[in-house]
């Protein structure tokens, strides 16, 4: 009797949801039609295919169903507003051209803007251009943003304009293969947790990605380049940054600002002004880093300390190292780094320096402080007065010293990195 009642209520429950299934329908959409009136009229998971064609509205979504483009339709805004409104979880947009927000900053307007509550969302192989902000996403969780190209208000002045994706207070998003240029700042983070940001690229914009107050957080395998700077992680911990490439940026590539337990691994930082700027960091692991042709290969400053710096290559830097503080960094102390301009020897063969190297000296903090003696470096008298600093310990400036430095570099492919300048640098 009881093997019999477990049948029939599996039975009944087999066709519950067979006729759950059955409610959700398919809904064609075409040019000349309204589409807000079909997206009102539609029942929760319904299916509403929107053909080719000019689609002037402005949308609110407040159900889960799933929007698609046949042949990518465009959805304009008109320039007020946002483009399309998500308020319901598990909605899903895909292959749509969707443009022409309104460009209040105080309103936030988007071209696509998830509110709270629109947990589930995805966005994804859509074109959102003529946008203030492409996508905001707000208290939203476990979105999938991939495969869109996002393009801003180009006209605009950088502080005019809003952000690509905009991500705040949410946990576990996936931002996943996404070309976005000329906005502010490409990807944008904030008090945001557990997220996974892989394969973007971003250019054309004042930071390629902005994190501020965000933890636990993957970045990798992404490309930023011509910004003005490519990755700023400000005042955030638990971070891994690897595998990424940061390249022609006008200031810098990696910016590191009050960070704590992160690591930082196998990126290539080129061609920037600044390859890395450290301040202000604490217990981070930088290793496996190729920073190869930067104005300036690393900033160092603001006690930035206890940090374990092993196996970077530092080649072709104008300058290695930029580096002010009061007492030896110790960097290198397990396995070194490979330098350069490293004058030193290797009598026993075994790959490494056999004496220490120093990233900076007393003529070098003088050259940072009164840039125009540069033209002198070159000169007898400079020199002497660098051999003299080297000779007389109580002249000696703190520096970044390497007590390991390696002879060989681990990217035998550095070459193909230089030259990767921001255009007119």
């Amino acid at each position: 009797m009881r093997i019999a009642l477990l049948r029939a209520a599996l039975s009944a429950l087999l066709g519950l949801g067979t006729a759950c299934l059955s409610w959700a329908a398919t809904v064609s959409v075409q040019p000349g039609q309204d589409l807000a009136a079909a997206i009102k009229a539609a029942a929760p998971g319904d299916v509403i295919e929107v053909a080719r064609g000019l689609y002037r509205t402005n949308l609110l979504i407040d159900k889960p169903l799933t929007l698609r483009g046949i042949d990518r339709p465009t959805l304009s805004g008109g320039n007020q507003g946002d483009t399309i409104r998500v308020t319901a979880p598990d909605v899903v947009l895909e292959g749509l051209i969707v443009r022409d927000s309104g460009d209040s900053l105080k309103n936030q307007n988007a071209g696509i803007y998830l509110y709270p509550g629109a947990h589930r969302a995805v966005v994804r192989s859509c074109d959102l251009t003529y946008n203030l902000f492409g996508l905001w996403i707000e208290k939203a969780d476990d979105v999938l943003i991939e495969r869109n190209t996002i393009t801003g208000k180009r006209e605009y002045g950088s502080s005019q304009r809003g952000n690509g994706v905009q991500l705040y207070n949410t946990q576990r998003a996936r931002i996943l293969h996404n070309n976005i240029s000329f906005v502010r700042d490409a990807l944008y983070v904030d008090v945001s947790h557990h997220a996974v940001f892989r394969g973007n690229k971003l250019h054309h914009s004042r930071y390629g990605t902005h994190y501020m107050n965000s933890y636990y957080n993957l970045w990798e395998d992404n490309d930023t380049y011509y910004n003005r700077g490519g990755l700023a992680l400000m005042e955030v911990r638990e971070q891994v940054v690897r595998n990424n490439r940061a390249w022609g940026n006008s200031d810098h590539g990696i910016m590191l600002r009050t960070l704590q337990d992160a690591v930082i691994e196998n990126n290539i930082v080129a061609g920037n002004n600044r390859g890395f700027f450290i301040y202000d960091v604490e217990y981070i692991k930088l290793k496996g880093n190729l920073v190869v042709d930067n104005v300036v290969g690393v900033h160092l400053s603001a006690g930035s300390t206890r940090n374990v710096v092993e196996g970077n290559d530092f080649i072709g830097n104008r300058e290695q190292v930029r580096y002010v503080g009061a007492r030896d960094e110790r960097w290198g102390v397990e396995r070194g780094n490979h330098w350069a301009n490293y004058l030193g020897w290797d009598r026993d063969g075994n790959g490494v320096g056999d004496v220490p190297y120093e990233a900076n000296d007393m003529v070098d903090r003088l050259s940072w402080r009164y840039p125009s003696m540069k033209l002198l470096l070159a000169s007898p008298a400079v020199q002497a007065l660098r051999l003299v600093g080297q000779q007389f310990p109580i002249l000696r400036v703190p520096s970044v010293v390497d007590p390991k430095p390696r002879m060989v570099p681990t990217h035998q492919n550095w070459s193909e990195w230089r030259g990767k300048h921001f255009p007119g640098q």
